[in-house]
């Protein structure tokens, strides 16, 4: 009972607590299932506090969660009290078939297959994705006989054939456009003795056989995908396409084939907004990729903050140009966004400024970022004594910086902290954690324009002329803690300098730099109150996986007669409202006593269950997918 110390994140950034063997909302491991954990008074054996190594291991198979992005893990602050965790790689399984698509760029373009063999039965089924209003599915031919599948309308999928008996249709109407350039599936079937058509989970529409007359398909043609006929074709997608139990290898065909592509592009319309953090959704054969190269992250989805440890004394210069590049180019290609249509290469100077970073410290005064330039402008984020953060603009006009001071909080604490400020002209939005967005703005004498940037500066500040008096004393010792995702516009200098890209000949460090999360804060996952966390103690005790806690009153106490006088308050209206609740608990119980009616929700086959939790995951459909094969029916 109560908060765990340990949990997992998955998709979306949510916590589960739940493992290896168990199932969601069920908060046991898999010994705790089956009982046989090592002490019974609890559901896992990593729970029973032995001096001796236990073990809770398991399959984690509810895709819907999957997959693990983090593991936290609690409770080591005790002496001999030690963890180990290993995650397995994901696994899929499935049928490969399911993603054989090929995509159809011109309505004339099509694929062919030999004669479909259907004389007396028919099962068709395929997923389509279109942007088009209409055109032909499939279609094969015999000397009077056919069948035929296509998108008639953007609302309306038509199955027509013909055994000798004169043309049959079935037409199902969608509520919805299905030219929404989303995935829909197409269930046709036909035998002796009827015909049907479905398109998602849309009633099925049903045409009986007539009693007399023809029965067997004859076809003779070959089987046209796409277009036929002189029709118009289809303009999309076709995947996981099956005729009597067979799949069609469409890719195999589409690369031999004019107009026709293997795979499926449109991958990013359907799964584009996994790209986290500004990363760009790449179309690649049979799926997608997330390209991050414009961010402060990593990862496939671009999710993984980037960081560094820095040691007393160590710091990071990135140079905004290389050796051998005009001031022009620096500004244009490498400092901003490409996006930005206001800015060309002739200008030398910034309007706006986007700056992000998370970072983590128990020292002040220090320097957390510094940008630089050939003329006196610069910009600041700096921890003063007090351990308070503070933003310093220096762009001119003015006698002294401009400041922004953030008094409410202590920032030097341990704990990561996110800072985002964007600078556009005089308007300047800033955000600490998770507080909301404060904006300020640059006085009327100040110039909109950072003249000439030249270098940004993470831990010290390194550079050649005159530098402001507060910054040049904040300098020394310099900082010590974490930086993670640092992102100044398009550049990003700790991941220039941990992975070898096209930047990192633009940086320079002093000191070895550290690859590590410990500056890494998720803003998707809401922080802790005091109350709750497990891990909030007074002492000076850092955690690395501590999340944000609110500190309102930053260890200002309260006077001791306000609290005292508060306290005896509080305690008296707590005995009036104890002693209430506790007449009528009495009062309703005399009154029901000889009442009462129960009904449970039993999942079905808990009789047969070991447990109520197994019984829980054997009726729940996301844990069993499995088809049985003897429900199926065979028409011979």
């Amino acid at each position: 009972e109560g908060n765990p110390y340990t949990w997992w994140v998955g998709k979306a950034n949510e916590k589960h607590y739940y493992w290896g063997g168990s199932g969601p909302g069920i908060q046991k491991c898999a010994c705790g299932i089956e009982r046989n954990c090592t002490d019974p008074k609890y559901y896992c054996n990593c729970d029973a506090d032995y001096k001796q190594w236990r073990k809770d291991s398991g399959m984690l198979s509810y895709k819907e969660h999957l997959p693990v992005s983090q593991v936290v893990v609690g409770d080591l602050d005790r002496p001999g009290s030690e963890a180990k965790v290993s995650v397995g790689p994901v696994r899929c399984q499935g049928d490969r078939n399911y993603w054989n698509a090929a995509s159809f760029v011109t309505s004339s373009s099509y694929l062919h297959f030999s004669t479909f063999q259907g004389e007396t039965s028919a099962d068709i089924s395929f997923y389509f994705k279109t942007s088009a209003s209409d055109g032909v599915f499939l279609e094969n031919l015999g000397n009077t006989d056919f069948i035929k599948l296509e998108l008639k309308s953007a609302t309306e999928v038509s199955f027509s054939f013909d055994v000798g008996n004169g043309p049959v249709e079935i037409v199902v109407r969608s509520p919805n456009p299905l030219n929404d350039d989303q995935w829909h599936r197409v269930n046709a079937e036909r035998n002796v003795k009827q015909a049907s058509l479905q398109v998602d989970q849309l009633p099925l529409e049903v045409r009986k056989a007539p009693t007399e007359g023809h029965t067997r398909l004859e076809l003779y043609s070959q089987l046209y995908v796409g277009a036929a006929g002189g029709q118009r074709g289809f303009l999309g997608c076709i995947r996981s396409l099956r005729m009597n139990g067979v799949t069609l290898d469409l890719e195999e065909r589409a690369k031999v084939t004019p107009g026709v592509k293997p795979g499926c592009s449109g991958h990013c319309t359907s799964y584009g907004m996994y790209c986290a953090n500004g990363g760009k959704c790449v179309e690649k054969y049979n799926g997608y990729s997330c390209d991050c190269s414009k961010t402060a992250y990593d990862g496939p989805f671009c999710i993984k903050d980037v960081g560094a440890f820095f040691e007393e004394g160590m710091w990071l210069r990135y140079n905004f140009h290389s050796p051998g590049t005009s001031m022009k180019d620096l500004v244009s290609r490498t400092l901003l966004s490409s996006a930005d249509p206001e800015i060309t290469a002739p200008d030398l100077s910034l309007n706006k400024e986007e700056l992000s970073f998370s970072f983590s410290t128990t020292k002040s005064p220090c320097v957390l970022l510094y940008v630089s330039s050939y003329s006196p402008d610069f910009m600041a984020v700096l921890v003063n004594p007090t351990g308070n953060l503070q933003i310093r603009y220096n762009l001119g006009g003015t006698k002294e910086p401009y400041n922004i001071d953030i008094d409410h909080r202590n920032m030097a604490n341990g704990q990561p902290h996110t800072v985002n400020v964007t600078r556009n002209g005089r308007d300047i939005i800033l955000q600490l954690d998770h507080y909301p967005p404060t904006s300020y703005s640059l006085p009327a004498t100040s110039d909109i324009q950072f003249n000439s940037p030249k270098a940004l500066f993470l831990g010290k500040v390194i550079e050649i002329g005159k530098i402001d008096q507060d910054i040049y004393k904040y300098n020394t010792p310099g900082f010590t803690g974490c930086l993670s995702r640092v992102q100044f516009n398009q550049i990003a200098p700790l991941k220039a300098a941990l992975r070898p890209t096209n930047a990192s000949s633009h940086v320079h460090i002093q000191g070895e730099l550290v690859e590590s999360n410990c500056g890494a804060s998720p803003l998707t996952i809401p922080p802790m109150s005091a109350a709750t966390d497990p891990w909030h103690l007074d002492s000076a005790f850092n955690s690395l996986f501590t999340a944000s806690a609110d500190f309102p009153y930053n260890g200002q106490a309260i006077g001791d007669g306000v609290n005292r006088n508060s306290a005896i308050i509080g305690g008296v209206i707590a005995v009036v409202i104890f002693t209430i609740l506790c007449t009528l608990v009495f009062l309703i119980r005399y009154m029901f006593r000889h009442k009462g009616t129960y009904h449970t929700n039993e999942a079905k086959g808990a009789e047969s269950a070991e447990s109520a939790d197994a019984a829980i995951m054997n009726n729940d459909p996301n844990f069993t997918e499995t088809i049985d094969e003897s429900k199926k029916e065979w028409l011979i």
